[in-house]
């Protein structure tokens, strides 16, 4: 099966390079120069490239420039129009709606939806383009969301494990959480119910809602995105606002759950100076947590599930090769964003970032790292929406948590406030 599994690459390999370039020489020659700019720090994907090219020489004069992901669009604007931009952008599906104006898809014609979903992880997907006119980009690397637990902590709160799912964790906030008579925080059991003391709140309620299957973002008839946050299921029943309740009551000094408020530091922060006992932040950053505090006890798990899902759901950054236009050496860029995509190359890849394959083949070998062993088993479920900048998701989502924990707004009022920020920024 691996060998058939390579061959299934390499025919995508093929099919990529040569359907687009039929009339070119594949030799390394003709690959040339190749600049690509990314949203992943440098080191990882310095290495990745530099390994890549003593394997194979065609990959030789590849570099890679770290980019801003806030400044990204921007910048790449600005070099397309005076004639200096890249090659090749590696960048996540959360800059792919900015950056649609200025990258060129990939037609079914030279890459199809059978070859693609028979290579890449299923949240690859996400790169389609509306109306069949092809993929955005070629998925490369996946950062899943996780569990990071101080074992410590568990461990003399009578913790075995870690909870898998949601409704455990809220359990152990009385034996965990530890509060003044006044009701202030000391230690925390996760930091959940604020947003902008929340490493990675926007991943956090995006992985709360996909998994009660609220719609984020899709394509209308007429093909444009919509949000709908307040969706009323056929038993008239509503996600949304449980998936609101469920993560500000965090927050709430009158709820039994309360174990994190707005005044506590970052979360990161509080975890690595072990005042919180779980943090939710994504694969890559276990590489950080073990520099930054050596003495750190923390152990990685799967992302908690709702307790009646019958289907697992993460959030994951899915990393994708795109096209840019007036690229000044195009087939070498697609030449190069083939080999790249090989099973080979992703393995190496992971190894280098902390992040996760998203070829189906690389996934089936399991590493010996425990972290990158839940990382490669989470790849497989994780899910993504197709979202507004960043900056602007932030902006919404940070008022519709204030609105509610500050008493201002009703679960309902503010979950439709938001749906119609988030479709604003869609048109």
């Amino acid at each position: 099966m691996v060998l058939f599994g390579i061959f299934g690459v390499g025919a995508l390999v093929g099919l990529f390079v040569f359907a687009t370039y039929s009339g070119k020489s594949s030799s390394s020659e003709e690959i040339g120069k190749v600049v690509i700019w990314g949203t992943l720090p440098a080191a990882g994907v310095e290495n990745t490239l530099s390994v890549a090219a003593q394997t194979d020489i065609t990959l030789k004069n590849v570099s890679y420039v770290r980019k801003n992901p806030a400044t990204l669009s921007g910048d790449l604007a600005s070099a397309i129009a005076t004639g200096t931009g890249p090659d090749l952008v590696l960048a996540s599906q959360e800059e792919l709606l900015a950056l649609t104006r200025f990258i060129t898809p990939v037609p079914l014609a030279t890459l199809s939806t059978r070859t693609f979903v028979s290579a890449f992880i299923e949240e690859g997907g996400i790169f389609m383009a509306a109306g069949g006119a092809g993929y955005w980009g070629i998925p490369f690397l996946v950062d899943p969301l996780v569990l990071f637990s101080n074992r410590s902590i568990l461990s003399s709160s009578g913790v075995a494990k870690p909870p898998a799912t949601w409704e455990a964790l809220t359990g152990l906030v009385p034996n965990v959480a530890t509060l003044t008579p006044s009701r202030q925080v000391t230690r925390g059991l996760i930091a959940l119910g604020t947003y902008d003391n929340v490493n990675n709140a926007r991943g956090i309620l995006s992985a709360l809602f996909l998994q009660h299957n609220v719609p984020l973002s899709s394509y209308t008839a007429g093909g444009s995105l919509s949000a709908n946050l307040s969706l009323t299921t056929t038993n008239n029943t509503s996600s949304g606002p449980a998936v609101l309740g469920f993560y500000t009551q965090f927050a709430d000094p009158s709820k039994v759950s309360y174990t994190w408020n707005a005044s506590l530091p970052n979360s990161q922060q509080a975890f690595l100076a072990g005042d919180l006992a779980l943090y939710l932040g994504y694969a890559s950053e276990a590489r950080y947590m073990r520099e930054a505090n050596p003495n750190l006890n923390f152990d990685v798990s799967p992302l908690p599930q709702p307790a009646t899902a019958q289907l697992k759901r993460s959030y994951g950054l899915v990393y994708a090769f795109m096209a840019p236009r007036g690229a000044s050496n195009p087939a070498g860029a697609y030449q190069a964003a083939a080999l790249l995509v090989n099973p080979t190359e992703q393995t190496a890849a992971a190894s280098y970032t902390g992040l996760a394959p998203a070829s189906l083949t690389a996934l089936t070998t399991v590493p010996d790292d425990p972290v990158a062993a839940v990382a490669y088993a989470e790849a497989l479920y994780t899910s993504g929406w197709l979202s507004p900048a960043p900056a602007d998701t932030n902006r919404v989502f940070s008022g519709m948590i204030q609105d509610v924990i500050s008493g201002r707004s009703s679960l309902n009022t503010a979950l439709g406030s938001a749906e119609r920020s988030l479709n604003a920024l869609f048109q």
